[in-house]
Order: C-alpha cells, then structure tokens, then sequence
C-alpha cells in the first residue's frame, strides 16, 4: 500500500490521465503483477515468443514501436533493442519500472500517449472519440509495430466512465456502453491494418470466473463481438489466482498472438 501510494505520488503522469485514472490503474496492475507472479509467468513467456518470432521476421530494422508497452514485463526488451536502430515504446502511463529498464539502452525511447482516443472525449475536449494511432507508427521507418496485451483494456476506462456518467459523451450515451467498446476496439484494429509495418498482437479475448472445480460462473467477452480470425498461438492466463479477487474463484483469460497480424 505505502509502495503504491509512492508511485501515484511520484510517477510523472499528465493531469488528464491522473484526473482519469490511468495512472492509479497502471500501479493497480503493477501490484497485481508482482503478487501473481508465478501464475502470470507462462503468460508473459508465451507474449514474449510471439513478439520475437515477429522481430526475426521483420526485415526492416530501424524502427520498432511497442503499443501499450507497460511495466515491460510481457515484452522482449533487450531483444527489440538489439534488433533495431530505434525502439519506441508507448504507453498512457510510464511507471518507475519501465522507466529503469530503459536506462541502460540509449536507443529505446518512451512516448506517453492516448491510445484509446476516448481521452479528450471523456473531458469534454472533444466531440468524439479520436482513433488514431501516434504517427511514429507510420514513419517509412517503422517495420514493426507491436500491440502488446492492449486492445482489450482499451475499452475498460472508457466504457465504465460512460456507463456510470450521467451524461453523453459526444454522441455516445451511458446506454452505448457495450457498442462504445466495440468501437474503441475496431477503431484500434482499422488503425493498426493501415500500417504498411509488420503488426504483432497479442490480446486477451474473454474472461472465465472459474470456482475449484472448473466449472464456470461467469464469462466476458473483453473484446465487445469483434472476431480476430485464427490465431497463429492460443493460450490462458490465470490473471487472478484463487484468493486475489476470491476465495473460491479464479479468473482466466484467453489470449492470442499474431506475429504478423492482417484482418
């Protein structure tokens, strides 16, 4: 908790994404990280073998962009940064961990930015959401872009700050919420197919709460109806073991990876 309360006191972060929440959702998660660790660490295995099979498969070599880049912890750092002239990672919030790990590696550079584009509409800046993608991501250098474990959270602080507001957002309304969602994700996939750089994704696509004896009590599609196709690797995550959110429950996700995604 006093660590926590450190990081939110001390962690550079724009007012907007402080106001929203992003930057106590990032220590939320970072704490969540370091106490299941070892459930998480197949995961974070199998994200990072996907990003690598699409480093080696990337012919261009000066740029790699990393989307949603986090605490690190599900991304091939050292192999990204030896692989290419320049390493940019984005993220709405850059925690101290990251930040340490880039320290040694003078060709990796943190950019903070919305992608969710839901931002500037939930703060009344603009009319709608804004989907675009940081145009580092477009540069005729860039050979590979990496979405990494983002496309389902993009959608949650959105769509919960809609659905519990009392007024519109744009033109979206507290009852728009699940359609909301889906769009934040089609806008994030539509921007991502525009790339002429190879696209790595890896996503969750739904959550099962489990009880002791695997059968299921619960299950949310994270990525609002959207179909990704068939993945190239498929897996689960144990995001909350038995005893993080309850006694008797568990919550599992279903992840795929794509080392050279196309819709």
């Amino acid at each position: 908790m006093l660590l926590d309360l450190l990081h939110l006191l001390t962690t550079p972060a724009p007012r907007v994404q402080r106001r929203l929440g992003y930057l106590r959702d990032s220590i939320w998660l970072m704490s969540r990280a370091r106490r299941c660790r070892r459930a998480w660490a197949p995961h974070l295995e199998a994200s990072q073998a996907v990003m690598r099979a699409a480093i080696a498969a990337t012919e261009r070599r000066d740029t790699a962009v990393v989307l949603g880049s986090g605490l690190l912890l599900d991304v091939p750092l050292a192999d990204l940064a030896a692989a290419f002239r320049r390493v940019v990672l984005v993220d709405a919030v850059h925690l101290a961990p990251a930040r340490r790990a880039i320290r040694a590696l003078p060709n990796v550079e943190m950019l903070t930015a919305d992608l969710s584009g839901a931002m500037a509409l939930m703060t009344g800046a603009a009319r709608d959401l804004d989907l675009r993608l940081p145009p580092v991501c477009a540069e005729p250098g860039t050979g590979l872009v990496i979405s990494a474990n983002l496309l389902s959270q993009l959608p949650i602080r959105p769509v919960e700050r809609l659905e519990a507001s009392r007024r519109p957002f744009g033109p979206w309304t507290p009852e728009d919420g699940d359609a909301f969602g889906r769009r934040i994700v089609e806008g994030h996939l539509d921007a991502l197919a525009g790339l002429t750089a190879r696209v790595c994704l890896v996503t969750d696509l739904d959550e099962t709460e489990e009880d002791r004896e695997g059968q299921v009590h619960a299950r949310h599609d994270l990525l609002y109806g959207v179909s990704l196709g068939s993945p190239e690797r498929a897996w689960t995550w144990e995001l909350a073991p038995f005893g993080e959110t309850a006694r008797h429950r568990c919550l599992i996700h279903r992840v795929a990876g794509f080392s050279d995604w196309r819709p």
